[in-house]
């Protein structure tokens, strides 16, 4: 029989627990991944439960619906080291705290979006959520990936600059 990981859970184990998984990220021994999804992610230094908390509190964060997971779990995978999960793990743990203390189970037990963007309301002001917002700018936006659900072509001065390519073809203005 074929084996998925380490851990000797089956394809028909994997698919079986996927289906019983209430939420559209399912966490693994050391992975993580989207309900029906071609891609998982593996961590290293965070617990799975803290990555995949993470990379929904990513899309909470900067929420698009054209970005697929994925691309929301590679702007959040530099936070899976061993110098930063201290960080992570405290600050997803105050997270869990605060949304335990609006009557959820945890931040991603908060079924709907709005229910868990007023937990993250409580907890803007400290630094971990500030460091993870600031890092998500870059990280989440810089992969050429996602720049065409935007309408953004990338750079021009290799093309000869704006002037030349794209500077009058705003339709909204």
């Amino acid at each position: 029989m074929n084996r998925i990981n380490r851990a000797g859970m089956t394809r028909r184990e994997l698919l079986a627990r996927s289906v019983a998984a209430g939420g559209s990220l399912l966490v693994g021994a050391s992975w993580v991944t989207e309900r029906g999804a071609a891609w998982a992610l593996e961590v290293t230094a965070l617990k799975p439960e803290t990555m995949a908390t993470l990379v929904q509190m990513a899309r909470d964060i900067y929420p698009h619906d054209r970005i697929p997971d994925d691309r929301y779990a590679v702007a959040v995978k530099g936070y899976d080291t061993a110098e930063k999960a201290p960080m992570v793990e405290a600050g997803i743990a105050a997270l869990d705290a605060a949304a335990q203390g609006q009557g959820h189970p945890g931040y991603l037990g908060a079924l709907w979006e709005a229910e868990r963007v007023a937990v993250l309301r409580t907890i803007e002001k400290g630094e971990f959520f500030r460091t993870i917002r600031a890092g998500l700018v870059t990280d989440l936006y810089n992969q050429k990936e996602i720049w065409p659900l935007f309408g953004y072509e990338g750079e021009s001065f290799s093309h000869g600059g704006y002037i030349d390519r794209g500077f009058n073809d705003i339709a909204w203005l």
